[in-house]
């Protein structure tokens, strides 16, 4: 299949993008769409060059239109690379990560992404330095060493899942590049319409496709995406490698939602600000975390950095976690489950799982704003805070 040449998307706007990218080529009679494509090997002979799809699990043509897409969303100059999953992805990444090097990694990181980093820094593989990611002096030591040995990695969430600390992106990225450590940023909370960490600095953007990119709570992908062609050739070798490979349909389907994206993030966005300004004068909320706030602690930050404010917020529920836990049941329309960045609006008690890191308040709820009604959403919270109070 040929696709558009990479400078044909040079003066779209990014909502703009999300449709136009990964189109076939204009051909009389060619697909609007691009198909896909069920093959799990491919016709040659000779010797199997760079480039070769030669077996399924080095290529497949119906990655080819979402890895273009997602290139152009977040101005890489190659095209990116899908995964088998977010957290496939993320093995990938730490994979650039010499044996006996550094990472450093927000305390608050995604819980897989966390306990994958734990287990590997048990075996020996690196040493972990979990940080404060919103404190910068604190990341900056770490980085550093402060007499030790540099970092190697530093990883960056921002904001951070589930605690949504805002990151000083562009200051910690320089103070990672002073010592050449690649910079691996998780991307997936504000995706490419509402943050550029290529363009803040990083070396690699990392998504779970899962979430936002793909939509519709129907799909398991990860992606990543760079402009350095040795990580990009290393990254690629672990996926052929390793096997963690996208399925075809998988990718279609990933596609397809994609070609909402901006009008998903705008109506989501909107809502998570309005209920968050709600949540934050009620009675039975004890904090509000969401950046959009202007007295949240990284308000000033994200406002810098993002076109946004993203469409997580999290609430902290008065009377502990039975009343947290008893707050979800009670609900109607808001679905408890986990994941984000979905069309429904999801809700969770983040503690539930085991791996989540202890300093996540017991009581706090991840709240994923979808695109319903936004007074719709608002009467649910309503009702299930009226339960929790009991009679009157």
């Amino acid at each position: 299949m040929t696709l558009h040449a990479p400078n044909h998307l040079e003066n779209l706007s990014p909502d703009t993008m999300v449709v136009a990218a990964g189109r076939p080529a204009r051909e009389h009679d060619s697909p609007v769409n691009p198909p896909i494509v069920l093959s799990s090997t491919y016709v040659g002979t000779g010797a199997v060059v760079d480039g070769d799809r030669a077996y399924g699990r080095y290529s497949n043509p119906t990655w080819d239109p979402l890895e273009e897409a997602l290139s152009e969303l977040e101005g890489a100059t190659l095209p990116a690379l899908l995964f088998s999953s977010g957290l496939a992805a993320v093995s990938a990444a730490l994979s650039l990560i010499p044996v006996g090097g550094v990472l450093v990694m927000p305390t608050h990181s995604y819980q897989g992404a966390l306990v994958m980093a734990q287990e590997q820094s048990a075996k020996g593989l690196f040493t972990l330095r979990t940080v404060d990611i919103a404190n910068n002096d604190e990341v900056i030591a770490a980085l550093t060493g402060s007499g030790e040995k540099a970092a190697s990695m530093l990883w960056l969430e921002s904001p951070t899942n589930p605690m949504l600390e805002v990151a000083d992106m562009q200051v910690l990225c320089r103070s990672a590049q002073a010592v050449g450590a690649i910079i691996v940023t998780d991307n997936t909370f504000s995706t490419p319409l509402v943050q550029k960490p290529l363009e803040l600095g990083a070396d690699v953007v990392l998504h779970s496709v899962t979430k936002y990119l793909a939509g519709h709570s129907d799909v398991v992908l990860g992606a990543l995406a760079t402009s350095n062609p040795e990580l990009r050739s290393t990254l690629l070798h672990h996926r052929s490698i390793h096997g963690a490979i996208a399925g075809p349909f998988e990718a279609w389907l990933a596609l397809r939602g994609l070609r909402t994206l901006a009008l998903r993030v705008e109506r989501s966005q909107a809502s998570a600000v309005e209920l968050a300004q709600r949540l934050d004068l009620h009675d039975a909320v004890e904090r509000v975390l969401f950046p959009g706030l202007p007295l949240d602690p990284g308000h000033n930050r994200a406002k810098a950095q993002m076109n946004g404010f993203g469409s997580i917020l999290c609430i902290e529920v008065a009377g502990g976690e039975a009343a947290a836990t008893a707050f979800v049941e009670a609900l109607r329309l808001w679905t408890p489950a986990t994941s984000l960045g979905g069309v429904e609006s999801l809700i969770e008690r983040r503690r539930r799982h085991a791996n989540e890191p202890e300093t996540v308040p017991a009581n706090l709820l991840r709240l994923s704003v979808g695109i319903e009604n936004v007074e719709d959403l608002w009467r649910d919270l309503e009702q299930a805070f009226d339960q929790l109070s009991g009679p009157q």
